[in-house]
Parts: C-alpha cells; sequence; structure tokens
C-alpha cells in the first residue's frame, strides 16, 4: 500500500496538537491483500481514523470493536496506555483514508484510555459540502470533546468552486489535499501536499482550479506550546519516557492491556515487536 507522510517534516512537527498524518491509497485490496496491522501499542496521544473508502475493523484492549467506514470519525484517546488492531474488511475492494494522530498536553498525557465514534452531517455552503468531525467551522459544532482547541473538516469543493470559511486567528492550519486541483490562499497544492498557514488570518480561501470535484482535509488548532518526543507509536516529554514505554511493552505489562479478538491470517494470535531504538538520545520537538 501507498502511504504518503505529510507530518512530520524536516520542517514543521506539530500543527496545533496534531503530530502525525499519513496519507494512504486508493489500494486495490484485491492486488495487495489491504490492511492487517496487528495490536501494537500507543501513548500521550489519540489517533483519528478518516476513510474516504473501503472499510476498518478496529478492536482495541479497552473492549472496543468497532467499523471505520468512510465519513465517520473514530477517536481513540491512548493516555497512559492502550493498543490496537485494524484489519481491512471484505467490504473493502479499494481502500482510501488518512491516519491522524493529536498530541496530548502534559496535564492529559496519564489519562485513562477512550474509544468515541461519531458520524457527522454533511453541511452544504456555497462552493462545496464539509464534513467537521472536530472543533468548529461554517455554523457547525462537533460534540466530540477535545483536550486542547482542535479543529478537523473533510472539504469537498464544487469543480470550480471556491471556498471562503471564517477562521479563528489564534489557529495554525493545514490542508492536506486528497484528490484534485485547489490553491490555497492563492498558492496550489499538489496531491498529499500539505499547505500551511501561521496564526493571525480570519479567513482561509480554498479554490478548486479543475473541472471535477476536489477533496481536502482542513486541520487546525492553536500553537501547541510543548516540546514532545515522539518515536514509533509513542509520545512523551523525554528519551527515558520512550525507553521505558518501549520496556513495558517488549515485556508484556499490564500498562497495554490485550487485544481480544485478532488473529492472523494463518489464526494464530501475534501482536508487532517495538523496533530498537537508534543509537542517540531522542530529542525533543515543538
Amino acid at each position: 500500500m501507498t502511504v504518503r507522510r505529510t507530518l512530520p517534516t524536516k520542517g514543521r512537527t506539530l500543527i496545533g496538537a496534531w503530530c502525525f498524518a499519513d496519507h494512504y491509497g486508493p489500494d486495490d485490496v484485491a492486488q495487495s491483500g489491504g490492511m492487517d496491522v496487528p495490536p501494537h501499542p500507543h501513548t500521550g496521544l489519540q489517533t483519528v481514523s478518516w476513510l474516504f473508502s473501503g472499510e476498518i475493523e478496529h478492536r482495541d484492549s479497552i473492549g472496543s470493536h468497532a467499523i471505520v467506514r468512510p465519513g465517520e470519525l473514530n477517536l481513540m484517546t491512548a493516555g497512559r496506555g492502550i493498543s490496537h488492531s485494524e484489519v481491512s474488511t471484505p467490504n473493502s475492494p479499494a481502500l482510501h483514508g488518512m491516519q491522524l494522530w493529536v498530541a496530548l498536553p502534559g496535564r492529559a498525557r496519564f489519562t485513562a484510555p477512550n474509544f468515541e465514534h461519531y458520524v457527522p452531517e454533511p453541511v452544504t455552503i456555497d462552493g462545496g459540502v464539509l464534513r467537521l468531525f472536530l472543533g468548529s467551522l461554517a455554523g457547525d459544532t462537533s460534540p466530540v470533546d477535545t483536550f486542547t482547541p482542535l479543529l478537523g473538516a473533510e472539504i469537498v469543493l464544487d469543480a470550480g468552486g471556491t471556498i471562503e470559511l471564517a477562521t479563528d486567528s489564534a489557529y495554525e492550519h493545514g490542508v492536506i489535499v486528497d484528490d484534485g486541483n485547489v490553491e490555497l490562499d492563492g498558492t496550489a497544492l499538489a496531491r498529499a501536499e500539505l499547505g500551511y498557514l501561521a496564526p493571525g488570518l480570519t479567513t482561509i480561501t480554498l479554490r478548486n482550479t479543475g473541472t471535477s470535484s476536489a477533496r481536502v482535509l482542513l486541520l487546525g488548532g492553536p500553537p501547541f506550546g510543548e516540546q514532545v518526543v515522539m518515536w514509533w507509536n509513542f509520545m512523551g516529554r523525554t528519551h527515558e519516557d520512550i525507553e521505558a514505554y518501549r520496556s513495558a511493552w517488549q515485556a508484556g505489562d499490564s500498562q497495554f492491556g490485550t487485544v481480544d479478538g485478532y488473529l492472523t491470517k494463518q489464526g494464530t494470535e501475534f501482536r508487532l515487536p517495538a523496533p530498537e531504538l537508534p543509537n542517540a538520545r531522542l530529542s525533543p520537538r515543538d
């Protein structure tokens, strides 16, 4: 499966509390076999699963069992520690979506793990349609609580359409193009490219310069203001945090629980081992 890493990049680690964004597909599951990610751990962050096509079965160590479908938010809070698996279902001839992570602030990074599911209603605006899954935008507000102010929305622009959105001037924003020819405040963006806007703006303009519809993800939030250490699936504040999380996962510590119901295609249980730490001290990023 082709996966395009759009955040973090060499020049930018965070947009608000958004700390990770992978864009994948569309992938022909008949050719690739689809997604099969065995149980693996997370700490200090939230995962946001957002699909454009296909289905993914989610299982986690707090007993959640859900199907991730297009246009539906699945938000998993790792907090002090969780593990989960992700497997595409037989109803996925094509798999296509975004995997996003949100950094938890220091006051919340040891919170209890949790899982939430929310289906936003499409909102028709001049120039297109949006689905708001986190925060507030265009007169709509998501009921999903977050630990820092966040904005997350899928926007489909009409062919040749232009959308002007009122935004919070305290937020920085990122736009990731899934499909189409899009300009962000006059700057053209390529597919899977991240466009960034610093705080201070009260409006954002998105323009579809193509002859068919275009789709983007809009992310935002006030600058996070904390340094983080992110390695593999762990978010901490120091190198020692990451060492401790890795050791606990490798030892099968109860911190991460057990994912019930996951079996490999051979019908056996399995969980992903952590890679070796690099031969250098992990440095904080902000």
